[in-house]
C-alpha cells in the first residue's frame, strides 16, 4: 500500500509539471514557442531544445490523436507557436486541427519528412500508410534531423547546441532500440504474437517481434479495429481475431490505454464459449498516447520500454517460458 501511494504522488507531480510547462509556454519570456501535437514528439523536441525553448504538447493525457478536435485553450497555444511539429502521415485527422497546419507559417510534418527520405521503411495497411512510426525507435529517431534543422533555422544562435543534443539523443535511441530488440528476441519465436485493440503496433511487431529476415512478419499480430479506432467492428473482424488466437495458441490479449475494452471483452466471451482460455492483460499497452491509467510513463523511450516489458511479463505469467 505504501508503494501505491508513492507511485500516486510521483504521477501527481508529473502531472503538475505538465501544467507548469503549459503556463510557461504561454508566457512572454523571449524563448521560442514550440508546439507539438503528440507527447511523443514533444518529448523529443524537449530533449533537443532544452532550456533554450518553451515547448508543450497539444494532445495531452489519454486522448486519441486520430480524431482530436480543438478545445478551449488550444487556440492560444497554436497562435503563440512559432514552430508547430506534427506527426503527419494521416494521423491527425481532426478538421479543426488540419486547418491550423495549413495556415501556420512554420508547421512541419515530421512523419512525411521521414517518409520522403526512407520510403522503404514504411508500412501500409489495406493500402493506407501506417502513421504509428514511433513504435519503431530507430525509425522514429529520424524525426530528430528535421527538428534540429527547424530549430536551428529559427534560432541560429543555438543551432550548434541543437545539433549536439540531436546527435546524442539519436545515439541513445538507437542503443535503446537494440537493447529492447534483444530482450524481445529472448522470448521463444512461437510466443511472440500480439493481439491488441487497434492496428497501432505494426512497426512494433516488425521491429521487435519478428526477425529482420522475416517476410511474413504481419502474421505476428492482429487487432479488431483498424489504424484509426472508430468502434466499427464487424463479426468478421472478431472471427478473424478468434481464429488467430486459436491457431497461434495465444491466451492473453492486450488492451490499449485510450481505447474501450468492449471489443476485447466480446472476443474473450466468445472464446470461452468455444472452450478457448483467453484473458485480457492486467496492464494496457500504450499505443497512441504516452499516458495511461496505472502506467506512469514520463518519456517516449520509457513508453516503448514499458510496452516491451508489459508484453514479456504477461507471457511469463501465461506460459512460464
Amino acid at each position: 500500500m505504501k508503494n501505491f501511494y508513492l507511485l500516486f504522488l510521483i504521477c501527481l507531480c508529473l502531472g503538475c509539471n505538465v501544467e507548469n510547462r503549459d503556463l510557461s509556454y504561454v508566457e512572454s519570456n523571449g524563448k521560442i514557442k514550440v508546439l507539438s501535437t503528440t507527447s511523443m514528439i514533444d518529448d523529443i523536441v524537449g530533449r533537443i531544445g532544452g532550456e533554450e525553448i518553451e515547448h508543450t504538447a497539444l494532445i495531452q493525457g489519454d486522448i486519441d490523436p486520430h480524431s482530436y478536435e480543438l478545445v478551449k485553450g488550444d487556440g492560444e497555444k497554436l497562435n503563440r507557436a512559432e514552430v508547430l511539429f506534427f506527426n503527419g502521415l494521416g494521423l491527425e485527422q481532426g478538421a479543426s486541427l488540419k486547418r491550423h497546419f495549413e495556415k501556420h507559417l512554420c508547421a512541419v510534418a515530421l512523419g512525411d519528412w521521414v517518409y520522403a527520405q526512407k520510403k522503404h521503411f514504411f508500412i501500409f495497411v489495406n493500402g493506407q500508410i501506417d502513421p504509428h512510426i514511433w513504435m519503431d525507435i530507430a525509425l522514429f529517431s529520424e524525426i530528430i534531423d528535421p527538428i534540429v534543422q527547424t530549430l536551428g533555422a529559427v534560432d541560429p544562435v543555438h543551432a550548434t547546441l541543437f545539433q549536439e543534443r540531436g546527435y546524442a539523443l539519436k545515439k541513445e535511441m538507437l542503443a535503446k532500440d537494440h537493447d529492447l530488440y534483444i530482450q524481445m528476441q529472448a522470448v521463444p519465436s512461437n510466443k511472440r504474437f500480439l493481439v491488441t485493440s487497434h492496428d497501432a503496433f505494426h512497426y512494433f511487431a516488425k521491429k521487435y517481434l519478428a526477425k529482420p529476415e522475416e517476410q511474413d512478419w504481419e502474421k505476428r499480430l492482429i487487432a479488431p479495429e483498424g489504424l484509426a479506432p472508430d468502434g466499427q467492428i464487424s463479426i468478421i473482424d472478431i472471427k478473424e481475431v478468434i481464429h488467430f488466437l486459436g491457431v497461434n495458441n495465444i491466451h492473453v490479449i492486450f488492451p490499449e490505454s485510450n481505447i474501450s475494452r468492449e471489443a476485447l471483452k466480446k472476443i474473450v466471451s466468445i472464446c470461452l464459449q468455444k472452450g478457448l482460455s483467453v484473458t485480457i492483460a492486467d496492464r494496457p499497452l500504450l499505443g497512441d498516447t504516452m499516458k495511461g491509467s496505472g502506467t506512469c510513463v514520463n518519456s517516449y523511450l520509457e513508453m516503448i520500454e514499458y510496452n516491451v516489458h508489459t508484453f514479456i511479463q504477461n507471457l511469463v505469467q501465461d506460459h512460464g517460458y
